[in-house]
């Protein structure tokens, strides 16, 4: 692992001088084949889908930056989640955090659980909940923290402590932290998840995903997904990838700063129901994440009562823009009910605190006065 900070390692980590040409940005291969030296040889790589050279140099970076041995990137986050799962067998126990992001239940629920794969949802918050839930044929914890949207977390320490007695990986979804505010492999897990159409990219201008793995099965795992399922990130997309991560740090501080600026002011307004972001002191996990976290990010929700509030809102927003994802330079707005948990039932978006007048934003890296005036008069019209 290296010794370097993490603002040095975003601009430095895969992204070295080209050997041949010394171009300081690493070369875009769009190459889908590449030229054999012989029968069985080759100079590094035979065909795209097995690797790449400008994908090597992203997956480079991403082990460097998670502190893992070695990085696999897929066409979306929804692949990467799939290719962590697809390695399980028919028989199998998975236990997942029982509020995540809607499309990771969707393709649990309806499509894994197809495969004879045990999930099962637990409260990853209770520790005694997680350990009573493990069973001899458990192979697999997958927690995400804070969770999508509602910024519950998880002791990622204290839950890999459990999992590790039992024999269990644990598997975490890193997406609204980044490697800037948060490190699950040093905290103990075994494997660490992104969607970097996210933060890691940072423009909203291309999908992607990534496992970083620990072991020297991880690597060997992830690369057969990838290369036998073939959902792997086209050469430039994990251009893209790179040259938003050489910004990471950077921009993860304007991002915070702003998360702050707005959770602070939200706390003020009576029409807020109810807020979560963890930076406040008010929020039950607030301890878990100054012990975890080294910042609170630039995501957060809160609840104005009734989905016609909430749509009086997100219709009434200026600057930040009514659209789904989130994590880009631009600030986003998005109802959860309709966006990122649409596929659960309505009982089943009650039962994990999705309401109808919940709204999710990601704050971007504009001017914080702005972002705060721009709630302020949307708000009015509610």
């Amino acid at each position: 692992m290296s010794t370097q900070k993490l603002s040095t390692l975003v601009v430095h980590a895969g992204q070295y001088p080209d050997l041949q040409t010394g171009a300081v940005n690493v070369p875009l291969y769009l190459s889908s084949t590449f030229e054999l030296t012989g029968i069985g040889t080759d100079k590094g790589w035979d065909y795209s889908r097995a690797g790449n050279p400008t994908r090597d140099r992203l997956e480079e970076a991403l082990a460097a930056l998670e502190g893992g041995t070695s990085g696999h990137a897929f066409a979306s986050g929804m692949a990467a989640i799939y290719a962590l799962v697809a390695t399980l067998k028919a028989g199998d126990h998975l236990i997942c955090s029982h509020n995540v992001y809607g499309g990771t239940t969707r393709l649990f629920n309806q499509i894994i659980q197809h495969y004879g794969i045990e999930i099962q949802y637990v409260d990853t918050g209770n520790l005694a909940a997680v350990e009573a839930a493990i069973k001899p044929n458990t192979r697999l914890i997958h927690i995400e923290t804070p969770t999508n949207p509602l910024m519950v977390l998880t002791d990622i320490s204290a839950i890999c402590k459990i999992a590790h007695a039992r024999g269990v990986e644990v598997s975490v979804d890193n997406t609204f932290m980044s490697p800037v505010l948060q490190s699950p492999i040093a905290l103990g897990a075994d494997i660490v998840m992104h969607s970097t159409t996210k933060f890691l990219n940072g423009h909203s201008d291309g999908l992607g995903g990534a496992l970083i793995g620990t072991t020297p099965e991880h690597k060997e795992r992830f690369w057969l997904v990838q290369k036998a399922a073939g959902g792997i990130l086209s050469p430039f997309e994990c251009y893209l990838v790179l040259r938003g991560i050489k910004t990471l740090a950077v921009r993860m501080k304007a991002h915070e700063e702003n998360g702050r600026a707005v959770a602070e002011f939200l706390a003020t307004q009576s029409k807020v129901k109810r807020l979560a972001y963890p930076g406040l002191e008010s929020h039950p996990q607030h301890e878990l994440a100054v012990r975890q976290q080294k910042g609170f990010g630039s995501m957060l929700s809160f609840d104005l009562g009734t989905r016609e509030a909430a749509g009086r809102f997100l219709g009434a927003i200026k600057l930040f823009l009514c659209a789904e994802s989130l994590g880009g330079v631009e600030s986003l707005a998005s109802h959860s009910a309709t966006t990122t948990h649409f596929a659960l039932t309505e009982d089943e978006r009650q039962s994990v605190g999705i309401t109808q007048g919940l709204v999710r934003l990601s704050c971007g890296i504009e001017d914080k006065d702005d972002l705060v005036a721009d709630l302020e008069q949307a708000l009015a019209a509610v």
